[in-house]
C-alpha cells in the first residue's frame, strides 16, 4: 500500500526539499503553538515543537502520515534564536550569529496513522560565519526575507555567500534533515523514489 504523506508546514524550503523524495504528498500547515523556552535540552525542545506540529494535523486527518518539523538556531547554554520579528532584530540576530559559532537544531516528529506509529528524532549542525559590516546585513536583506528563516539566514541562497563552514547536514539547516527522515520513513515501510525516472 503506497501510504498518503502530509507535510505539517508550510515553509517553501522544506517543500523543496521533501520533493526529493519523489513521492507524492500534500501539505497542512499546522497552528500549533511552539515552545519557545528550553527546559531541559534543546534537542528535547524541537522534538517537543515537531510532534505538536505533527499532533495538529493528525487530529485533522483520518489518514496519512504526517511529517513535522521544527528548527532553532542554538548559541549554547539554553539561548535560542528563532524567526526575527523584524528587521531590526533580523540584524541584531545576525551579528550575534557571526560572532561565535553556533548550531542548527531541527526536531522531526512521523506519525503513521496507518500503524499508530510515532517515531521522533533531531539533527544538528554547527556553523562558522565570516564578518559582516552593516552595509553587508543591510544590503542581505534587500534582497532577502530574513522574516520567515530560523535565525533569519538562508543557506541555499545568498547566505550561502557568508557561511565559512557547516559541521553536519547540509539539508537540516534548510530546514529538513533528508538523510534522517528517510531513514525514518523507512521504519514506517514508506517507499521513497517510486516516481523517479527510469
Amino acid at each position: 500500500m503506497d501510504k498518503k504523506i502530509i507535510l505539517a508546514s508550510g515553509s517553501a524550503q522544506r517543500k523543496k526539499l521533501m520533493s526529493l523524495l519523489k513521492v507524492p504528498f500534500s501539505i497542512r500547515r499546522s497552528d500549533a503553538r511552539e515552545q519557545t523556552r528550553i527546559t531541559s535540552t534543546c534537542s528535547a525542545l524541537v522534538k517537543k515543537n515537531a510532534l505538536l506540529k505533527a499532533k495538529d494535523i493528525a487530529g485533522q486527518v483520518k489518514e496519512g502520515v504526517i511529517i513535522g518539523a521544527d528548527s532553532v538556531v542554538y548559541l549554547g547554554q539554553k539561548k535560542i534564536i528563532g524567526k526575527p520579528i523584524n528587521l531590526r532584530q533580523a540584524k541584531k540576530n545576525l551579528k550575534t550569529l557571526f560572532s561565535r559559532p553556533h548550531w542548527v537544531y531541527t526536531g522531526v516528529a512521523v506519525i503513521d496513522l496507518y500503524s499508530g506509529q510515532e517515531i521522533l528524532d533531531y539533527e544538528k549542525t554547527k556553523i562558522y560565519m565570516n564578518h559582516l559590516s552593516d552595509d553587508d546585513i543591510d544590503t542581505y536583506h534587500q534582497i532577502v526575507c530574513p522574516l520567515d528563516k530560523a535565525g533569519g539566514f538562508d543557506i541555499e541562497g545568498y547566505g550561502s555567500l557568508f557561511i565559512r563552514r557547516i559541521e553536519g547536514c547540509y539539508s537540516n539547516v534548510i530546514g529538513l534533515p533528508m538523510a534522517r527522515l528517510v531513514g525514518m520513513l523507512k521504519q514506517l515501510d514508506v517507499k521513497i523514489f517510486t516516481n523517479a525516472p527510469d
